[in-house]
């Protein structure tokens, strides 16, 4: 089975917009649709046609395009059940742990609610990709708007059992600022503050940031570490639960 071909590109002011195209049948499909322009010239530009769109949640910076693709191509949208009703054009729903394929290269559906209430997270198992959107940044994790901190706790840990090697491509490029406020969570961090140097170069030169790895986010990632000594001491939080901590560094993000 070949590899699957992967095009990033910047949507918006700063959506990530990731084709994932299956070189032995052709599909291509788009992870959101942030903007069918945007989508369309990525795609153009290949020689690929898009064949589906992989919704993860109804933001509308996420699905402002699904229409407008559809009308061109006549792509089938996927999306989350939860949300279903806020998706347009959605013709398939999906559901925590549900499988499907794409080509021969099987996708596991994970919920993560948390960022919105039924957000969904697209896990290529055998190529070991994660489609996290906006559960999941390179040193980061979405706002919650919908469910409290406990809620996008746990569906970070669903996400951190996933193999260190995993590939994640994040729905934004938020990743200067979230190293800046990592490190005033976790300033003792070696790891953090050399990989912190290196998006600061790598975004002085204008290039993405995209993929982080789950094993760099396990080492660097204050959102995943909530139960790290250093990190407690540092908020004089050594006796809480997990989640309160992961609640405290979501608040003082919020107001970083």
């Amino acid at each position: 089975m070949k590899p699957l071909d992967l095009d990033v590109f910047l949507c918006r002011t700063d959506n990530f917009g990731v084709l994932v195209h299956d070189p032995e049948t052709g599909l291509t499909a788009s992870i959101d649709a942030p903007d069918a322009d945007a989508v369309i010239a990525a795609a153009d530009r290949r020689g690929w046609t898009i064949s589906h769109i992989f919704t993860t949640h109804h933001h509308t910076d996420h699905v402002e395009g699904n229409l407008a693709l559809k009308e061109k191509y006549g792509c089938e949208i996927i999306g989350p059940i939860n949300e279903a009703v806020a998706i347009p054009g959605l013709d398939m729903t999906m559901s925590d742990d549900d499988t499907f394929l794409f080509g021969e290269h099987p996708v596991r559906v994970i919920e993560t609610p948390g960022h919105t209430a039924g957000h969904i997270c697209y896990h290529f198992t055998d190529d070991k990709l994660l489609f996290a959107a906006d559960t999941l940044f390179a040193l980061g994790c979405g706002r919650l708007f919908e469910r409290p901190p406990a809620d996008m706790w746990h569906s970070l840990q669903k996400l951190a059992v996933l193999p260190d090697e995993t590939a994640i491509y994040f729905g934004h490029e938020y990743t200067l600022s979230n190293a800046r406020f990592a490190l005033t969570i976790d300033p003792d961090n070696e790891r953090l503050k050399a990989r912190a140097a290196e998006i600061e170069a790598l975004r002085a030169e204008g290039r993405f940031t995209i993929p982080t790895t789950l094993a760099l986010e396990k080492e660097t990632n204050p959102f995943l570490r909530a139960g790290d000594p250093a990190i407690r001491r540092n908020l004089l939080m050594e006796t809480k639960t997990n989640e309160e901590v992961f609640a405290e560094i979501r608040k003082r993000k919020d107001n970083f």
